[in-house]
């Protein structure tokens, strides 16, 4: 047992009690392990216990904060449990012991939050993803997991990570964004979200270009709420964060290779496998590399309907990247074909960003209208027109149509989708005006 000096404990002295409690929950967790449903009030009881047999006095906030910092070092994630559980936060950043970053309302802030030393935040990465069978270490020095609640975790250990251990977690957000709440923020226009959900209610390829943290993939979800119910989704992800509310879905994600480097399951594998599964439509949560071909193929062979996201900055920057990554597959294919079978199986590219003050927009809706000698042509139905930033750097703007309809209207009407020229940014009165003249 640690010398202790009571009632006035310095830093120090509080950080070898807390050691020497959680000392004691771990012996007697060996040695009486309690079943799952009972470990957290056994937790609990020994910690009070050990604290008494102290016979020491502290103020209570001091002993409360030390018994929830063991609470959340055995049974949570240790320092970053009071992160995970606050709602206002969506990402948490931990680049180093004292370098603990979070991301509140699109805006980054350091906190206060000390890990002891190193060991401790690579403690804290096998706690994720030991469960769920994945290991770090100098071989395999990254790894993609997910928390039980859903939240997508990154983690980097040395040599790769030059000043030590990094994890970066995208928080789960448990209260489910609808179309609704992205009109209400002003991430896209009524009239757009109207639009969008008549492309994916009429089965029309769609993919979902933007930069890191622009929220692809909550626009996804959104996207993917608007598949009709009696349809038959396969999902297929790295670390399974889409929450599709349709009864008839499979999801599918992907095995990093065990300790003989064998028996990895990729993206790839998931995209072909999917294609035997009767799939009414296939869902991707990134194309990354090879399995863009695969995509391609599968929307150009009746898979119609599909949705994914992949990373970049416009429109015309996600075919180019479309272009490179089905090159990665390592089909000796020239340019001209590649760009024919994009051009013939992507019909909308909508782009997701995110604005200098932190903001989430639909900044553009393109249709891929085909070909014109060795150019994939791209037509913009929407765009978002910045009109002002105030002191505070809150950008204003408004989503406006082009003018333009689609080539694929037809296509829409087919499903029922009668839209008006008022729509695509027809002016009725004077249309109406012209023809009295």
């Amino acid at each position: 047992m640690p010398t202790i000096n009571s009632p006035s404990l310095q830093q120090p002295e509080l950080a070898k009690l807390k050691n020497y409690l959680i000392s004691i929950v771990n012996r007697e967790m060996e040695n009486n392990p309690p079943s799952p449903e009972n470990r957290q009030k056994a937790v609990t009881q020994i910690i009070q216990q050990g604290y008494q047999s102290l016979k020491i006095q502290l103020p209570n906030a001091v002993r409360d904060q030390i018994f929830r910092e063991i609470f959340d070092e055995m049974l949570g994630f240790g320092v970053i449990q009071p992160l995970l559980e606050d709602p206002s936060i969506s990402e948490i950043m931990v680049n180093g012991v004292d370098k603990v970053y979070i991301e509140r309302k699109g805006k980054l802030v350091k906190t206060n939050l000390v890990f002891e030393d190193e060991s401790q935040i690579v403690r804290l990465i096998d706690r994720i993803i030991l469960p769920l069978g994945r290991r770090v270490d100098g071989d395999t020095p990254t790894v993609d997991a997910r928390l039980p609640d859903g939240s997508r975790v990154n983690a980097v250990v040395r040599p790769v990570a030059i000043d030590g251990p990094n994890i970066t977690i995208r928080k789960f957000q448990k209260d489910k964004l609808g179309v609704d709440k992205l009109v209400e923020f002003g991430s896209m226009s009524q009239v757009m979200a109207n639009f969008i959900k008549a492309c994916v209610v009429s089965r029309l390829n769609i993919i979902i270009s933007g930069g890191t943290g622009s929220g692809k993939t909550t626009l996804l979800n959104v996207l993917s709420s608007f598949i009709p119910e009696d349809e038959r989704i396969v999902t297929i992800e790295d670390a399974a964060e889409l929450r599709l509310q349709q009864d008839h879905v499979v999801r599918l994600e992907t095995k990093p290779a065990d300790l003989d480097e064998k028996h990895s399951v990729t993206i790839r594998d998931l995209v072909r496998n999917a294609l035997r599964m009767r799939p009414d439509r296939i869902v991707v949560g990134e194309v990354r590399g090879g399995e863009a071909l695969d995509m391609l193929q599968a929307m150009n062979t009746g898979h119609d309907g599909s949705l994914t996201t992949l990373h970049a900055n416009t429109p015309r920057d996600a075919i180019s990247r479309l272009e490179t990554m089905t090159l990665m597959a390592g089909m000796d294919l020239p340019i001209k074909v590649i760009r024919e079978q994009i051009a013939s199986a992507i019909d909308v590219i909508v782009q997701q960003s995110r604005m200098r003050d932190g903001s989430r927009k639909v900044t553009s809706i393109c249709e891929v209208a085909g070909m014109e000698g060795d150019t994939v042509v791209m037509t913009e139905i929407y765009r978002f027109e910045q009109t002002s930033q105030d002191d505070e750097g809150k950008i204003t703007g408004e989503h406006r149509p082009t003018g333009i309809r689609p080539l694929f209207t037809p296509r829409l009407e087919a499903s029922g989708f009668k839209l008006g020229p008022e729509v695509f940014g027809a002016n009725l009165s004077e249309m109406l005006s012209k023809t009295r003249r």
